[in-house]
């Protein structure tokens, strides 16, 4: 007799989220100094940044939660929590839902945009508040799935 595994928590995906937000600014840091090493310190011209480097950390960002999904279905904040991302009947996601996870599961970035008609402050909350939004689902759902999860046709499955 098989059982299904049982979709994470709410506690767990936070957890995860939290240390996945730790790897992410790893990353960028990383990412950054390799850009200033290579430049000789000319990702700048005085008050602009390059118009390269932004995407360049969002690509490598988004690479990193690809990756980390589509092998294996862990990101690093994943593992401690025990949860792992998966298509519904527990398959590997495939490239194909990990970028439409990604791309559903980035939109409340552009509410950083607030900051042209507003404060720093609000564009800071702005996708705070998108993510908590887009976990509201979960709470209703048998599965536990959050906005990027039901458009991707993914979810988190416990896995002990």
């Amino acid at each position: 007799m098989t059982t299904q595994p049982l979709p994470a928590s709410l506690a767990r995906r936070v957890g995860a989220i939290v240390y996945d937000a730790l790897a992410v600014t790893a990353i960028v840091m990383v990412v950054g100094l390799l850009c200033q090493l290579a430049t000789a310190g000319h990702v700048t011209d005085g008050a602009r940044i390059a118009w390269w480097y932004q995407p360049l950390q969002g690509l490598v960002v988004a690479a990193y939660f690809l990756v980390s999904w589509t092998s294996g279905g862990q990101t690093l904040g994943m593992r401690p929590w025990r949860i792992r991302v998966t298509t519904l009947d527990g398959q590997p996601v495939t490239l194909a839902r990990a970028l439409l996870r990604l791309a559903v599961g980035a939109l409340p970035l552009f509410g950083l945009a607030i900051f042209w008609v507003g404060t720093m402050r609000w564009a800071l909350w702005a996708p705070v508040v998108g993510w908590a939004i887009w976990l509201i689902p979960a709470f209703f759902d048998q599965r536990r799935r959050a906005l990027h999860d039901l458009a991707a046709g993914t979810w988190l499955a416990r896995l002990g």
